[in-house]
């Protein structure tokens, strides 16, 4: 499995995913200017077993809630890819139907619609949320997920390799049956926010506590979506019983119900869910969401008029936000977004299939294109 990893062709493919979308990083380009020799150097060093992770650029983002993002180099982000090509199927296959996140064919739409199904066939649904998610995530327990479905020593390693070389996490203390006074500070925990093997990982993580809701718990209405999951039932009563019962998996998994954040509803009332409001019929965004999206729109509206993006990347920030929006069933969420760019001089014109072009509008160049321009 790890000749796989490590082959050229693999390498290339994974190279061309993390390029997507960042060629215009410095760091980057400069991997790409070298590709070849890069590539040959990565496949070396894999094989041989000296290959080790770079140091991280980290930073923190606000929006909604404060997170810290980590980074990895350029050729780190290939190794991620070139691994998770080759491993991915391999646990896709012990996946249950209902996890929705990161995974081909899902996402959080799939995973909405999902969920109206199950709000039409049972009254109450429990909605959790994971206290301190990634930070939680201990080593020791993601090394045995991993090694239960990898029998490949050379794989091992390298995942291995990347746990061990993430850098440290938000601390989070908690204490589970078991513990001496020095567990919490002793055992490894936390995931990098960015990494896409975090992303794959997590999934990873909590695959045997899905099988536990499906299979033990045999509830028939199940749905995760990351660290948010809803558990639907008959009665209340039922749903404060398998409550307890996931307390007490997840505690084995080193893993704690956000007080705040879990709760039983009646799915008529309408429940928060993905950044929607949801009820069996129809959803909505979420305020918060909606008031995120035009800090970031007026954002891109001045760098679009300062001339330091181009009209297709504002097309793209647009027509994600109005599709998304659309399946919220929020019109007049979509009206507001198209008033706000023509308050800002920007002619938008809409095509038969519903997206939105930005027609070319005199801009102010940016001072780069001044220097260049400059007699």
């Amino acid at each position: 499995m790890l000749s796989s990893i490590a082959g050229l062709p693999n390498l290339l493919l994974a190279a061309e995913k993390a390029a997507k979308g960042k060629r215009d990083k410095t760091s980057t380009a400069q991997f790409l200017v070298g590709l070849e020799s890069e590539l040959f150097r990565l496949h070396d060093e894999l094989l041989r077993h000296t290959w080790r992770p770079g140091g991280y650029r980290t930073f923190k983002i606000y929006d909604p809630k404060e997170r810290t993002i980590s980074a990895a180099p350029f050729a780190d982000r290939v190794v991620h890819h070139a691994l998770c090509n080759v491993i991915e199927p391999v646990f896709e296959k012990t996946f249950i139907h209902d996890s929705y996140a990161n995974r081909k064919g899902k996402g959080t739409h799939k995973a909405i619609e999902r969920y109206q199904q199950f709000a039409r066939r049972f009254p109450f649904v429990l909605k959790c949320d994971i206290r301190k998610f990634f930070p939680s995530l201990d080593h020791t327990v993601l090394k045995q997920e991993l090694h239960r479905c990898l029998h490949d020593p050379g794989t091992r390693r390298l995942c291995d390799t990347i746990l061990d070389g993430s850098n440290p996490q938000e601390e989070h203390i908690a204490y589970f049956p078991g513990d001496d006074l020095f567990a919490p500070y002793t055992r490894r925990r936390g995931l990098p926010i960015g990494n896409l093997t975090s992303q794959f990982w997590a999934n990873v993580y909590l695959n045997r506590f899905d099988h536990f809701v499906k299979e033990s718990l045999r509830v028939k209405g199940y749905i995760r979506y990351v660290d948010d999951f809803v558990l639907f039932a008959d009665t209340k009563a039922q749903l404060h019983t398998w409550k307890s019962e996931v307390e007490r998996f997840l505690a084995g998994l080193r893993l704690l119900l956000h007080p705040a954040k879990t709760r039983i509803y009646r799915v008529d009332d309408g429940v928060p869910f993905l950044g929607f409001r949801v009820w069996p019929y129809h959803r909505f965004v979420q305020k918060p969401k909606t008031r995120r999206y035009r800090r970031f729109l007026k954002g891109k509206i001045r760098k679009y008029l300062a001339g330091e993006i181009l009209p297709d990347n504002l097309e793209a920030a647009i027509n994600a936000w109005c599709g998304h929006i659309r399946f919220g069933q929020s019109r007049r969420a979509e009206k507001r977004v198209i008033r706000m760019l023509q308050e800002a001089g920007i002619n938008v014109l809409q095509h038969p299939n519903g997206s939105w072009r930005v027609l070319e509008t005199p801009r102010k160049p940016s001072q780069s294109h001044q220097k260049h321009t400059a007699p």
